[in-house]
C-alpha cells in the first residue's frame, strides 16, 4: 500500500505542481472563478489572493473538477501507480492486489469509491471545458494526458475488482447514474456556453447568475462534490 501511495503521489504532483502552465489550464478549464462568487461558505476559495494551486482550499479544488466532469483528485495517479507496481511484480502483484481487495475492507472501500468517481467522469463533456483554454499548445499538452491517465486508471482497476465494466458490482448506482445523467449532461453544455459569454463580458450579472444556477444543478445531479 505504501508503494502504491508513493507512486500515485508522485504522479499527481508531477501533473499539478511540475507541469508548466497547469495553473493557467486549471483556471481556464474549470468554474473556479465562478465558484468563488457563490455564497456557500464563510471562507474564500483561496487562502491568499493568488492563483497558486497550493493556496486553494480543498473544497473549491475538488468541486471545480467535479463540475467539469473530470473528478481528477479522486483518481489521478492511481493508474500510473498500479502500472508501476505490476511492472515490478507482474502476475504476483496482481494477485496480491486482488487479495487485498477481497480481504481488506479499507482497500475494497477505497477502490469502490474510485469506481464510483470514475463512473461519473465524462471525457466528451470534459473536452468542452478543455476548449475554454485558449492557449492551444497548453491545452494539447495537458488534456490528452488527463484522458490517458483516466483510461489507464480504469484499465488497472477492473482486473483488481474482477469487473468487466465500471459499477458492474453496484447495479443500483449504475442504474441511478444511467437514469440521471441524460438530464445532467445538458446542464454542463449550458454552463460551458454561459462561461464563454461571462468571460467575454464579465459585467453581465444575469449570465453570472445563470452559471451559478448550473453549478447548483450539476452538484445536485452528481450527488457529491468530487
Amino acid at each position: 500500500m505504501e508503494e502504491l501511495s508513493h507512486d500515485a503521489f508522485v504522479a499527481y504532483r508531477a501533473l499539478v505542481y511540475d507541469t508548466p502552465g497547469f495553473e493557467d489550464y486549471f483556471w481556464a478549464s474549470t468554474v473556479i472563478d465562478e465558484i468563488a462568487s457563490l455564497n456557500i461558505g464563510s471562507r474564500p476559495a483561496s487562502r491568499a489572493r493568488t492563483r497558486r494551486i497550493e493556496d486553494l482550499r480543498a473544497i473549491p479544488w475538488v468541486f471545480s473538477w467535479a463540475q467539469c466532469r473530470l473528478m481528477l483528485p479522486g483518481w489521478y495517479g492511481f493508474g500510473s501507480a498500479v502500472q508501476a507496481y505490476l511492472a515490478r511484480l507482474s502476475d504476483e502483484g496482481l494477485e496480491r492486489l486482488r487479495s487485498m481487495y477481497r480481504d481488506w475492507p479499507f482497500f475494497r472501500t477505497l477502490l469502490s469509491n474510485m469506481d464510483m468517481v470514475l463512473s461519473k467522469t465524462s471525457v466528451p463533456i470534459a473536452s468542452r471545458y478543455a476548449n475554454l483554454v485558449t492557449d492551444e499548445p497548453l491545452r494539447e499538452a495537458i488534456f490528452p494526458r488527463l484522458v490517458a491517465e483516466r483510461a489507464l486508471s480504469i484499465e488497472m482497476l477492473l482486473p483488481i475488482t474482477g469487473q468487466t465494466r465500471l459499477l458492474e458490482g453496484n447495479p443500483l448506482l449504475e442504474r441511478s447514474i444511467r437514469n440521471r445523467f441524460p438530464y445532467l449532461d445538458p446542464l454542463n453544455h449550458v454552463q460551458v456556453e454561459l462561461l464563454k459569454q461571462h468571460r467575454a463580458n464579465e459585467a453581465d450579472e444575469q449570465v453570472l447568475r445563470g452559471i451559478q444556477l448550473t453549478i447548483n444543478g450539476i452538484s445536485a445531479g452528481l450527488r457529491n462534490s468530487g
